[in-house]
């Protein structure tokens, strides 16, 4: 049961809704709850106990510019002493939980600690809101329908600066703060990297200072709950928001209706408005979650949006019994919010994903034309107030639904209309993939969206006329670069409405800007001007991937810069690079990674069953399971390495280098192929970690539900990972970059952010493999026509399959007819003996320890150009034309 309908925050979380208005109103943006009276003496012997010491009856303390915490502040802050957090705790614990001393446990610790910091996040979140209506801040839109945040908890505690304080605060009664956190669930927003990656550009912006908000779905049970079943993925609802969520504030005072279906009626004095009129008609409300920035007080924010069903109810049908007709349109609605990628196999499902994301557009296009408008300033000055960055086409439809909203709604006419909605909008793109470009039907547009659907077709006339005017007569140009694609059905081709409505479009590496610029928008190069191309390499968060999530190698690496503005300044562990010769240090670093890799071997107990040794060599593969990203190609290379370790001696084993290889990801639901991967890894391991005869050689794991929080546990330990995605598919890639700045190697191929990363870094401290970009169609062209014998290491792995090693080999067949029948579309075949080769040079650098620790710490110290920061910065200055506003009062 979620929160808010359960009535949970309505009664425990005291909303300003005295001044609620309708959407758009001066009101309506920035009440939050109010800080918690901390002055307050909770009452009660149980809980007085609770507070050792009588902290009970202490004053907060008062901050001031000499005790070199607070400066300028145009807002006192909360105070930061024990017995202010002890108090806040405790009446947390006694007022929002009705908990005493005898029914408190590690949960409750972690919900009264988790809404006490939620208590100083909200106060900045005000300060940093009002500060920029007060100056007329040009805000970042960043709009994603994925948005992987993991847990947050520990994230606030750093960003505040506070750990060390709810540490000793929560041990005084009873609790280590270690179990606290784990008591988080992940939140289940997103899936893979595009979420990923979105959470760390929010967070950038946040601790950069930047205006910036990300908009997305509150999604009730998430993508799914990835569950293995004798080796098979299973989906199951993944129920999140069953336990209170601190970081989520309900605002009920924010929403916005959204139609569906109807019909339009014209507006016979104006040549391009509409009224559209439908029965159909949800609310879209808000949820706000706050993102705190490290080091600044500046709190960013990402709005989510849930259908509000409360008017949905028909008492009418229910009081004449007809229950399920009276229930209807609140499942209708609900149904929008509450999974993430429905399975599009049905005609049903790809209706319910295009109302999803029209849902999640029209609610944020309504929500930034409100804020936009309280500034009092003309719409034709919304793109010097505003920025709206697209990730990927799931938010394309706010381009249509900009237009509508300033057509119908504003009354402007076409051409004011157009061009703010190109000078504010920007488009990434993140694949080259055919099956991974977005399309809807025409028929099913126009059914749901009919509106849209007639804007979308006048923006493509104006822009197929303006093409015609620069090439008369050049009919294949228009037909290659029209938004309609003349099919059966006709298609709406999502990415190409996103380049003609936005003012940019960038790529994601620079080998993947590219090659889109010399393929899927060759054509748009030529008529748009390659200037409106860019790339914007991905970067990550260094505040979750290196300073949270590995702690140990945070103090080396701060012990070595002399503080830790590194956190904030990627640039500055440059100076690691003088320590590879210092040997004490090069031993702590190893020391380090060990350790790391015994937490994970722990985490690996306590998920699977199945027991590893740390001392091995831990080789990861982690991420989505997809045909292009080959963990195909891994698990066949496992099953070589099984068939050459069973023809050896004893002897000759016990030289082998022990090995651990790790894997994590989930399939989409309705990706027979993928799935089918997945069981045959989880078949492979079963038999290899139960031979006897091989034991602490080789062992194979699957981690089920992959999530951040399993990222944070696997990412510092590994010693290899593997990005081997056939060369020109990747677009980036961000688990490279996360890799690598905590110090594994990487094994992987010419392709994504690799290239970069082996730039920055040197050639030295990485094994490429494989076939390049430009040869990838030369060899697909060779293999559509011919069927060349596999290498002796790929046909073994495939005769051990056949010979029912890991089970019935018919279950397996069809993934190894793909490669030797299929034509071998993602070159398996082609790049398996140049990725066994490196694996064996993996092998023997790494049994050269000095070596390789020299690797791990000149990785680490030439990684500063992947940095969300840096990303964010680039965004900032060459497309969304934004500037920094740190609220008044930084803290020291």
């Amino acid at each position: 049961m979620s929160l808010h309908n359960s009535g949970y925050f309505s009664s425990t979380i005291p909303l300003n809704t005295a001044k609620a208005t309708t959407p758009g109103a001066p009101e309506s943006d920035v009440p939050v709850s109010q800080p918690t009276p901390l002055k307050r003496v909770v009452s009660g012997a149980a809980l007085k106990e609770l507070l050792a010491g009588g902290h009970s009856s202490s004053q907060p303390k008062t901050p001031s510019k000499e005790d070199g915490e607070f400066r300028d502040y145009s807002h006192s802050e909360i105070a930061r002493d024990a017995a202010t957090i002890k108090n806040s705790v405790v009446m947390h614990l006694a007022a929002t939980f009705l908990r005493t001393p005898s029914n408190i446990d590690s949960a409750h610790a972690y919900l009264a600690s988790a809404f006490s910091v939620r208590d100083r996040l909200l106060q900045r979140w005000n300060l940093t809101n009002e500060y920029h209506d007060k100056i007329g801040a040009k805000r970042v839109y960043y709009m994603s329908l994925e948005f992987l945040i993991g847990r947050t908890f520990d994230n606030a505690l750093l960003a505040l600066q506070l750990r060390d304080e709810y540490a000793n605060v929560l041990g005084d009664v009873g609790f280590r703060l270690e179990d606290a956190i784990d008591e988080e669930r992940d939140a289940a927003l997103g899936n893979g990297g595009l979420g990923r990656l979105a959470a760390c550009y929010v967070d950038s912006m946040a601790c950069s200072n930047y205006p910036g908000w990300g908009y997305g779905l509150r999604y009730k049970y998430g993508m799914f709950q990835q569950q293995i079943i004798n080796g098979y993925q299973v989906e199951a609802p993944d129920c999140w928001l069953d336990s209170p969520n601190p970081w989520e504030l309900p605002r009920p005072d924010i929403a916005y209706p959204v139609k569906f279906y109807g019909h339009l009626v014209r507006d016979p004095e104006h040549e391009h408005r509409y009224k559209w009129e439908s029965d159909v008609v949800y609310d879209a409300m808000a949820f706000d979650v706050p993102v705190p920035g490290y080091g600044t007080n500046n709190v960013g924010n990402i709005r989510l949006w849930s259908c509000k069903t409360n008017t949905l109810f028909d008492l009418n049908k229910f009081n004449a019994g007809d229950y399920q007709g009276a229930t209807g349109g609140q499942v209708a609605a609900q149904i929008l919010t509450d999974v993430l990628y429905p399975n599009d196999n049905t005609n049903e499902g790809k209706e319910l994903r295009l109302r999803q994301e029209y849902l999640f557009c029209s609610a944020t296009m309504q929500d930034i034309l409100a804020r936009f408008k309280k500034s009092g300033k003309p719409l034709s000055e919304l793109p010097d107030m505003a920025a709206i960055q697209l990730n990927d086409t799931h938010p394309t439809l706010g381009i249509p639904e900009m237009m509508r909203l300033l057509l119908d709604e504003e009354g402007l006419k076409w051409d004011e209309a157009w061009d703010i909605t190109t000078r504010t909008f920007a488009f990434t793109n993140h694949t080259v993939l055919p099956e991974a470009m977005e399309k809807w039907p025409v028929p099913m547009l126009d059914k749901i969206l009919p509106r849209h659907m007639g804007i979308i077709y006048d923006i493509n006339l104006y822009f197929l006329q303006s093409v015609e005017k620069k090439f008369p007569g050049d009919r294949e140009l228009l037909r290659s670069i029209s938004v309609i694609e003349e099919s059966n059905p006709q298609q709406v081709r999502m990415a190409y409405l996103a380049c003609v409505g936005s003012h940019k479009v960038n790529g994601v590496a620079a080998i993947h800007s590219d090659i889109i610029k010399q393929t899927i928008f060759k054509d748009f190069v030529r008529v748009q001007g390659a200037d409106k191309f860019i790339n914007k390499t991905n970067g990550v968060s260094p505040r979750r991937w290196v300073n949270e999530c590995n702690p140990d190698m945070s103090e080396l690496i701060t012990e070595v810069v002399g503080d830790r503005s590194w956190v904030n300044d990627l640039s500055k562990i440059k100076v690691l690079e003088e320590k590879v010769d210092d040997k004490d240090f090069c031993k702590r670093w190893w020391d380090a990674k060990q350790k790391n890799k015994g937490r994970l071997a722990e985490y690996i107990l306590s998920t699977t069953g199945i027991k590893v040794s740390p001392n091995a060599l831990f080789d990861v593969q982690v991420k989505r399971i997809h045909e292009y990203k080959r963990q195909l190609m891994n698990i066949l290379g496992v099953v070589y390495r099984y068939h050459r370790l069973k023809q050896m001696t004893q002897e000759e084993r016990d030289k082998e280098l022990h090995r651990v290889v790790i894997f994590a990801g989930k399939a989409a639901a309705g990706y027979w192929v993928a799935k089918q991967v997945i069981k045959l890894i989880n078949s492979v391991a079963e038999v290899v970690n139960s031979d006897e005869e091989i034991g602490d050689v080789l062992k194979v794991v699957f981690i089920p539900d992959y999530s951040v929080t399993a990222a944070e546990y696997i990412i510092p330990a590994s010693d290899i990972s593997q990005h081997i995605s056939t060369a020109g598919t990747e677009a980036s890639g961000t688990s490279n970059m996360k890799f690598v700045l905590n110090g594994g190697i990487i094994l992987g191929t010419v392709d994504g952010a690799n290239i970069e990363i082996g730039e920055e870094i040197g050639e030295e401290q990485i094994f490429f493999f494989g076939c390049l970009a430009h040869e990838v169609e030369d060899f697909r062209h060779y293999l559509r026509f011919h069927q060349p014998k596999p290498d002796t290491a790929l046909q073994t792995a495939f005769d051990m399959i056949q010979r029912n090693t890991f089970g019935d080999a018919h279950i397996f067949q069809p993934l190894i007819d793909a490669v030797m029948r299929g034509g071998d579309v993602y070159l398996l075949s082609v790049d398996f003996p140049s990725y066994i080769e490196a694996h064996k040079a993996v092998e023997a650098a790494y049994r050269q320890r000095d070596e390789w620790v020299t690797k791990s710490i000149l990785s680490v110290s030439r990684m500063a150009k992947f940095s969300s920061d840096r990303a964010i910065q680039e965004y900032a200055e060459e497309i969304w034309n934004a500037e920094p506003v740190p609220v008044r009062g930084s803290i020291i």
